[in-house]
């Protein structure tokens, strides 16, 4: 019997098939670039054919080589969901595992995981981590964890990664302990009193001072705190305010306290996973149940 190619090599030719580009690919693959190299070179001579063109200026796919990733992407997804559905038919938990970025909060991962529940009877279980946007991007692309929360910042690299918007998030001046008669915060209000935001390396950090430049200010930074939840307690008893998103107080039950901002500042929030990942039917089950939620709540 003519000898297979492993379910690794087929997994990784798919890799490559969608970047075409062997540094790129071996990073997605989490494996050095000759280590790949070598896995499609032996998948070659597996099959006796080229698959890929190589030159001084770069690779792509033969003929071939587009007819086989055509054949191979349904199988592996269908190879996918049968380890996915037996894991299900055996009774066995399949545990997805999902990064909340750290300024926006996991607690709004509470109610989606909730809702989720009450709505679909399976054996679906969650872990979920709080994690900072590089921290959370690495783990998804190492396959740590299957889906990240988050908001899309320009200077965030996701290529390769399924995307699905499902809200948009309303950022809210949050300073109870001031007293405050505007109806809308001007950047003036901002810059006049103490300020209170996440800590230095944060995205949002950077995102938050692209902003004030926009305002053509620079508040005083009274504190920098590593969760929006310290960031609503220091800002519960200090005169200070601070940026948050809106959604995250009301999800906290905080109903006043806060206000709107003259100059709009949104982010849109989007759940992020990968196609080559086994749980992917899991995953696409969960995903589709927040945007019908969101959709609900619109």
């Amino acid at each position: 019997m003519q000898e297979r190619p492993s379910i690794q090599q087929l997994e990784n030719f798919i890799i490559y098939g969608k970047v075409r580009n062997f540094a790129t690919a071996a990073h997605r693959a989490n494996i050095t670039q000759s280590a790949f190299s070598f896995q499609m070179k032996k998948l070659e001579e597996m099959l006796n054919i080229q698959l890929i063109t190589r030159s001084n200026r770069g690779s792509d796919l033969t003929r071939e080589g587009e007819f086989f990733l055509q054949k191979i992407i349904p199988i592996i997804d269908e190879l996918d969901e049968a380890i996915d559905e037996l894991q299900k038919f055996t009774g066995k938990a399949v545990y997805i595992n999902i990064g909340a970025l750290m300024s926006l909060g996991d607690i709004l991962m509470n109610r989606h995981i909730s809702y989720f529940k009450q709505h679909n009877d399976n054996n679906i279980c969650f872990n979920i981590y709080n994690l900072e946007a590089k921290s959370m991007l690495k783990k998804l692309e190492n396959g740590q964890i299957d889906i990240a929360s988050t908001f899309l910042l320009p200077q965030m690299h996701v290529d390769g990664c399924e995307k699905r918007l499902f809200c948009r998030d309303e950022f809210v001046y949050y300073a109870p302990c001031l007293n405050i008669s505007e109806a809308k915060i001007t950047a003036n209000t901002i810059q006049e009193n103490s300020f209170v935001t996440h800590s230095p390396d944060y995205f949002m950090t950077n995102a938050l001072e692209n902003y004030f430049v926009e305002l053509d200010i620079k508040p005083h930074i009274e504190a920098r705190l590593s969760t929006p939840y310290a960031i609503v307690h220091y800002c519960d008893h200090n005169k200070v305010g601070t940026l948050i998103s809106k959604r995250l107080l009301q999800e906290l039950g905080i109903k006043k306290g806060y206000y709107e901002l003259l100059e709009p500042l949104n982010f849109d929030s989007y759940l992020l996973y990968k196609h080559e990942n086994p749980k992917i039917k899991s995953i696409e089950i969960f995903v589709d149940y927040i945007l019908d939620l969101y959709q609900e709540n619109r």
